[in-house]
């Protein structure tokens, strides 16, 4: 079960999903990041390129930032808090190909002035035209195939001005059967009951993401493990 990434695909990536059903799930998923670290994986890669100087104020006047698969937003709040706390201009633009998810996202950080959002199919040709500094995939790459994942890869590094941050599974027996139990006893949303541990089965082993970069043609990049079953990678230009 665990020796190669499941193509099982998640319920809610079904578009014709319940919206309540959804709108539950999503708030699940926020509470669940926020406990196990994973929000942290994102903010974590930030500070990374701050330090680095790759993320420099004096070269950067508005730092843009987009969020793939940006689901309730929790994400983009976290990054415009770490924005400002850096004293850093930044515009932030979730993407999402379900008006669902991005209706719910737009309620949920309508007070945060610097955030727009963007129903599109990040594989259009519009979108493609689309430029930004960091590029943010958060749990996003695993429900990709393989093939899909390099095809994208490839597309986001004509994308990205600087770097591209994922955040992703760690595909691991513990990680499964921790999230099941978790989601089995806690859990109120069918979909995370049924998406939570299948997401473990589509995600990564450290081999795995390094043979999908290095097919992408990314030779700079840095690939850490993150409690709780986090992979943080840093594509670099």
């Amino acid at each position: 079960m665990f020796k190669n990434r499941s193509t099982t695909p998640e319920l809610m990536d079904d578009p014709n999903v319940d919206t309540a059903a959804l709108r539950r799930n999503l708030k699940e998923l926020e509470i669940i990041n926020k406990w196990l670290g994973g929000n942290e994986v994102v903010t974590d890669a930030l500070d990374t390129l701050w330090k680095e100087g790759v993320l420099n104020p004096e070269i950067i006047t508005t730092l843009q930032i987009a969020d793939l698969g940006c689901g309730g937003g929790d994400i983009l709040r976290e990054v415009a808090e770490w924005a400002f706390e850096k004293n850093m201009n930044a515009t932030l633009t979730g993407v999402d190909t379900n008006p669902v998810m991005i209706k719910y996202a737009q309620q949920t950080c309508k007070d945060l002035t610097n955030i727009y959002f963007l129903e599109a199919d990040i594989f259009s040709a519009n979108f493609k035209k689309n430029k930004y500094d960091i590029i943010i995939c958060s749990l996003f790459c695993h429900h990709f195939t393989d093939a899909q994942l390099q095809k994208l890869l490839r597309q986001l590094k004509q994308q990205a001005r600087l770097a591209i941050v994922i955040n992703d599974i760690h595909r691991h027996p513990f990680a499964y059967y921790a999230i099941k139990w978790l989601t089995y006893f806690f859990s109120r949303s069918y979909l995370v009951k049924n998406d939570a541990p299948l997401s473990v089965l589509r995600a990564f082993r450290r081999v795995e993401l390094k043979q999908l970069f290095k097919a992408a043609g990314f030779s700079q990049y840095k690939l850490r493990w993150q409690w709780a079953f986090r992979w943080q990678a840093i594509l670099l230009k």
